[in-house]
């Protein structure tokens, strides 16, 4: 759905790779609507081709994971046909291609739903041309529980490359939810396509309930019949049913949206986003919230947030995990906050693109922010004055480029981010909204790696 993509050029209109320079922003003003949900996409996406008919993805993100499913689907034998925003998906049903090697570039959440999926064929091998990123993302509470399901399972000690062959029939299972919410959402989706279905029993402290909300709500829209208890510490998903749909829309996105709302609180202007619904099950539709604690002037009217800014901003102490994905540029505001605001309970954030607790913190301290870091928390002081004039590594990290840009819109000089192509991961057209609502940038040839 974007490059890179055999299927669409960049969105962006950019090259391949590149920094980006950020000037900074005395305001920002205008409207935009909010790009299409990532993590709704890659689930909607996924769920048409466990279908045996034609399913259109109606509003489909534009983003390297949706092009990363989209490559991946297509290998495994589904038809894909892009129509503007719209994906139309010819599914394999419970039949995916078997032999097949699936590439999910840097997605973790693809590969991860991929990977479970995998054990109803006779052999998928995954591989990365990310190896220092999600190549060293753990998968092994997944593998752990496909083998104890019956699936054959070769890998690198828990990591890609990894090859998963089935078939396997269901019944009950364990998975660790400490980790990460996407082992048990993987085997939620090959759950309903087995003889016997799962019953599906989460351990551990279970990490971002919001997501697995996601995952049964899209199970839902494609007719699939599934009881959870309130905690979802278990899951019951019934043997031999069928994925049914014709079309889906996809939400707005809300962790993207978090950045825009939490740019437009730190700077004067007004911004309005709309497409964001008010009942959403997306975790980090809490964004509006916890601006709205840190003193932002921000209300809604209907699926439209409006954000005046400029307001004194003050710090907060938060429990993260139901909004990891936007604890990130939350952080942004933290920065500009008076007093040291605390994101507890986030230690997944340290396994996404990179770590984005330690590597959050090296960072903000390289703008002379003052941070600290447990190994569940991240704490960050706002400062009245972030000077700037420094080059800034987004770390192959979509979160943190975004992170980075809300900052240096702030800065007193302009700031280098390195590796912002890393953007398109989420939010490829990212750089050009802010543009829309007055925001300055020089794209560079990218720093050799």
């Amino acid at each position: 759905m974007t490059a890179p993509s055999p299927l669409h050029p960049h969105p962006d209109g950019m090259p391949d790779t590149f920094d980006v320079r950020v000037h900074p922003a005395r305001e920002l003003r205008g409207a935009l609507r909010a790009q299409p949900s990532k993590n709704y996409t890659t689930r909607y996406l996924l769920a048409a081709a466990l279908t045996e008919g034609e399913v259109r993805v109606v509003g489909a993100a534009q983003s390297e994971d949706a092009a990363a499913m989209l490559r991946c689907l297509k290998a495994w034998g589904a038809d894909v046909v892009v129509q503007g925003s719209d994906a139309v998906i010819g599914g394999f049903g419970a039949h995916p291609r078997s032999g097949a090697t699936l590439n999910p570039g840097n997605a973790g959440a693809v590969a991860r739903f991929l990977i479970g999926v995998a054990a109803l064929t006779e052999g998928t091998t995954f591989v990365t041309d990310y190896p220092e990123s999600l190549g060293k993302r753990p998968q092994g509470d997944l593998l752990d529980a496909l083998a104890r399901l019956g699936a054959a399972v070769e890998s690198r000690d828990g990591q890609l490359p990894i090859k998963i062959s089935g078939p396997v029939c269901g019944g009950r299972v364990d998975v660790s939810a400490e980790r990460s919410s996407q082992y048990a959402s993987a085997l939620m989706f090959l759950a309903p396509l087995l003889p016997e279905g799962l019953d599906l029993h989460l351990s551990g402290a279970i990490k971002s309930h919001a997501p697995l909300r996601q995952t049964l709500d899209t199970l839902a829209a494609f007719g699939i019949q599934a009881e959870a208890s309130d905690d979802l510490s278990r899951i019951t998903l019934p043997g031999s049913q069928q994925y049914r749909a014709t079309q889906v829309t996809v939400p707005g996105d809300y962790p993207g949206s978090a950045a825009i709302l939490s740019a437009a609180a730190i700077l004067l202007g007004e911004v309005q986003l709309s497409n964001l619904l008010e009942h959403d099950l997306q975790g980090e539709r809490e964004a509006e919230a916890v601006l709205r604690q840190m003193g932002a002037d921000i209300w809604r009217s209907g699926d439209t947030l409006t954000v005046r800014g400029g307001r004194p901003l003050r710090a907060v102490t938060r429990d993260g995990d139901g909004f990891t994905d936007a604890v990130q540029v939350l952080s942004a505001a933290a920065a500009c906050a008076e007093g040291q605001t605390t994101w507890e309970n986030v230690y997944t954030l340290r396994l996404k693109e990179c770590d984005r607790i330690s590597d959050t913190r090296r960072e903000l301290e390289r703008l002379g922010i003052v941070a600290s870091e447990t190994e569940n928390s991240l704490s960050v002081t706002g400062t009245p004055r972030i000077e700037g004039g420094v080059t800034l590594s987004g770390h192959g990290d979509h979160r943190m480029i975004m992170l980075l840009t809300l900052l240096g819109l702030r800065a007193e000089q302009p700031v280098v981010i390195t590796g912002a192509h890393h953007i398109r991961k989420s939010y490829p057209l990212f750089f050009r909204h802010l543009e829309a609502l007055g925001a300055t940038f020089e794209y560079l040839a990218a720093a050799p790696q």
